[in-house]
């Protein structure tokens, strides 16, 4: 699980080569299970429709697991700032940038301690928030597998002529 302190290596790829072999093992199968259910005549049709699909689920994967991390990480940083003493004016300062995430400036009037303190803050509420969505893309993942063994059938798509039999 990624934390504070590790290297790119051991915190953060790991996650990315799960996801990165999932999409190897997922997308290929179903592009070719895609192209294989139809006539060679409306293959073109198919890539392209294919092709949109896989588009709209991506940019609906990343608007609402962006969402998500926006949520986490604004809660998140919430919980933790509510621990630290500092000016209200800094705490609205921070809490108006919660859109750039681990870009977040600390604002400059803050004595040390408690500068330290916030911008670890900052660092725990994005670790919690990369942590959930990557739980929840796990969560989703599974649920895609359970809907495809449950909905898929062992049946082989035999194409003849203007026709798919099962």
């Amino acid at each position: 699980m990624p934390g504070l302190g590790g290297s790119y290596w051991t915190a953060f790829f790991p996650a990315i080569l799960v996801l990165g072999l999932g999409m190897a093992i997922s997308v290929a199968p179903l592009t070719t299970t895609v192209m294989g259910a139809v006539e060679e005549r409306h293959a073109g049709i198919a890539s392209g429709i294919n092709n949109a699909v896989s588009r709209c689920a991506g940019l609906l994967a990343v608007a609402g697991l962006g969402i998500l991390m926006l949520g986490l990480f604004a809660r998140g940083l919430d919980h933790r700032l509510a621990g630290i003493e500092m000016p209200p004016s800094a705490r609205q300062a921070i809490g108006g940038q919660t859109e750039r995430l681990a870009a977040l400036k600390i604002p400059a009037g803050i004595p040390e301690p408690a500068r330290t303190q916030a911008r670890s803050a900052v660092d725990r509420a994005f670790l919690d928030g990369f942590r959930g969505v990557m739980w929840a893309a796990a969560g989703l993942a599974l649920l895609a597998s359970l809907s495809a063994a449950w909905l898929i059938r062992d049946q082989a798509f035999v194409s003849q002529g203007s026709q798919v039999r099962q």
